[in-house]
């Protein structure tokens, strides 16, 4: 699963990176990056709950 960031709608609030600490990370300079934007399967679960708790819906998954 690829994880497909719209940095115009992040506000980096790091919902996304409770969630999934291993993937998302927001820096002292107030920005979220992805750490792997590939992560493998046994990260799906907390992916979409990721995707789900985005309160901007900035986060989505592709193939």
């Amino acid at each position: 699963m690829k994880v497909i960031v719209n940095y115009d709608l992040c506000t980096s609030n790091a919902v996304c990176m409770s969630i999934a600490p291993e993937i998302f990370e927001v820096r002292d300079d107030g920005y979220m990056y992805v750490l792997n934007d590939e992560p493998g399967p046994e990260f799906d679960e907390r992916l979409r709950e990721a995707v789900a708790g985005c309160p901007n819906g900035a986060i989505s998954l592709g193939d």
